[in-house]
C-alpha cells in the first residue's frame, strides 16, 4: 500500500512533465509544416555529379608513385 502512495505522485508528476512539454514544442511551433521536412530531403539539390574517370585523374585518392 505504501508502494502506492509512492507511485501515484510520480506518475502524476510524469504526466504534468509530458504535457507541459508537449505545450512548450506547440508554442515554439515544433509541429509546425511537418510535411516540409519530409520533402525538402527530397527536393535537395545536390549539383553534377563529376566522374573522375573521365577527366584524366585515377581512383587512388593518393599522391602515387
Amino acid at each position: 500500500m505504501t508502494s502506492i502512495a509512492f507511485l501515484i505522485p510520480i506518475a502524476l508528476g510524469m504526466g504534468l512533465f509530458g504535457l507541459a512539454s508537449f505545450f512548450w514544442a506547440l508554442k515554439r511551433g515544433q509541429f509546425n509544416d511537418l510535411d516540409g521536412a519530409a520533402a525538402r530531403i527530397l527536393i535537395d539539390d545536390d549539383g553534377p555529379e563529376i566522374d573522375l574517370d573521365k577527366k584524366g585523374e585515377h581512383r587512388g585518392g593518393g599522391k602515387g608513385a
